[in-house]
């Protein structure tokens, strides 16, 4: 059995052009739009934190050097709190830039998710990595540790590439990289293929892949080699494919509040459900919502 690298790396992919949320997207990046008063990447870059993350890479595209700022120093705004001795609002934007290292790299053509995580080699080496989409959160529910933790135990225990599915009814496979797989190990599933936004025909299970990845190293060669897939994009469900055939993949249901931000619904129900948490407005949300 080989000894695995500590998991401190990781990548998201942040280039998408959020043309569902045209026209707010148009000069806003979609991982900048607010869920209450944080934008939806830093939800991402906290779990990455939380789960051991040191190096984060996004993954940008043009026109969304606001992320690259958002995680720097804000001299002018932090000099004027300082000035009116706002000192809470001035510990949250200058904790931001020592979360991790955020590097960006950008990605000059939109060549598919595949292509976006192959992008990010040049940082991550031969280091196992993590890989977060940007349009998906995951909340915490009760005393679990975050998903891309618990991913990276999944990884440490068996030693094997481990990615997080969901189980989605029929009707929406077609919305998602679905996995079939023959057999379990431990509570894990043992992958042998992963198809891309099959139609319900088409789909081995209902198992979708919800947007959190672990893998080794091995994956950025498989991505190399495949062709361009589905709407002539670099895949990386393909390259699962081929992870799975040759160094083994692993899958794992998770224990977290998923919103979907990339879609109208998700983003609202995100912000909603996150805000009746919020200690600023939770107690007058509610009576509101209920009324």
């Amino acid at each position: 059995m080989r000894i695995m690298n500590k998991v401190k790396k990781a990548i998201i992919p942040a280039a998408g052009l959020g043309t569902r949320f045209l026209p707010a997207t148009k000069t806003v990046a979609k991982e900048m739009l607010p869920i209450v008063d944080k934008p939806s990447i830093l939800y991402i870059v906290e779990e990455a934190v939380a789960a051991g993350i040191e190096d984060i890479v996004i993954i940008a595209g043009r026109g969304k050097t606001e992320i690259e700022d958002f995680f720097d120093v804000s001299y002018e705004l932090e000099d004027l709190l300082h000035k009116q001795n706002k000192t809470e609002l001035l510990d949250k934007i200058t904790h931001l830039k020592d979360l991790a290292n955020i590097i960006s790299i950008r990605q000059k053509r939109p060549l598919g998710l595949g292509h976006a995580v192959l992008s990010g080699q040049p940082i991550v080496g031969d280091q196992p990595f993590a890989v977060l989409l940007g349009d998906e959160i995951m909340v915490n529910k009760g005393n679990h540790p975050c998903v891309t933790q618990q991913l990276i135990h999944g990884y440490e225990k068996h030693q094997m590439s481990t990615v997080a599915v969901m189980e989605v009814p029929p009707e929406e496979v077609f919305k998602y990289g679905i996995i079939a797989f023959k057999e379990k190990v431990d509570s894990y599933f043992k992958i042998t293929e992963v198809i891309e936004k099959p139609n319900v025909t088409e789909a081995p299970s209902c198992f979708a892949l919800p947007g959190r990845y672990v893998f080794d190293a091995s994956i950025f060669q498989h991505l190399k080699n495949i062709k361009p897939g589905k709407n002539n994009e670099i895949q990386l469900t393909d390259a699962m494919t081929l992870n799975a055939k040759y160094e083994g993949l692993l899958a794992s249901t998770f224990e977290a509040f998923r919103y979907d931000a990339g879609d109208k619904f998700g983003f609202l129900q995100a912000n909603i459900e996150l805000a009746l948490q919020h200690p600023e407005i939770q107690n007058k949300l509610k009576p509101y919502l209920i009324q």
